[in-house]
């Protein structure tokens, strides 16, 4: 179902407990500020099984919370139906990407733009490293670097 507008973009990263919920968040609430979120189809998911059913780690969501960005998600793996029906799926690493082009070469009309998130930033920081097992900085790190990718890319659907 995409959104009355059309456009469509799902964050994945590993587990869809740390950086992928955070970007979803994100680019929901620049999307709701711009008062265009009625044009978008937004959502997160994971290349693995291990947080199927999860909400986002504490940490993301203490960070958000400090940011004043709702974060409600649990966590789940990507479909194949995801790649038929979402034009954008955005990815915080290497490691997510292969993944992503394998799964999607097994799907016949696969139609989604399969790219890392971090190609959208500005100061040029590829890799959104998985703050999983690092400190609440390294959430902080994720944030910022979702809030420029996701503005930039924003900005690029928009024009």
């Amino acid at each position: 179902m995409a959104a009355a507008g059309g456009k469509s973009v799902l964050f994945v990263c590993l587990g869809n407990i740390c950086r992928s919920p955070i970007a979803e968040a994100v680019f929901r609430k620049l999307v709701t500020d711009q008062g265009v979120s009625h044009e978008w189809k937004i959502d997160s998911a994971a290349t693995s099984t291990y947080e199927i059913g999860n909400p986002p780690d504490y940490r993301g969501q203490s960070c958000m919370r400090k940011h004043g960005i709702d974060m409600s998600h649990i966590a789940r793996q990507i479909t194949k139906e995801d790649f038929m029906s979402y034009d954008y799926i955005l990815c915080m690493d290497e490691s997510n990407l292969r993944d992503l082009k394998r799964k999607c070469s097994q799907v016949k009309n696969c139609k989604a733009k399969i790219e890392l998130l971090g190609s959208y930033d500005p100061q040029k920081h590829l890799i959104i490293e998985d703050p999983y097992y690092g400190s609440d900085d390294d959430f902080e790190t994720v944030y910022q670097q979702c809030v420029r990718c996701c503005r930039s890319f924003l900005e690029k659907c928009s024009s």
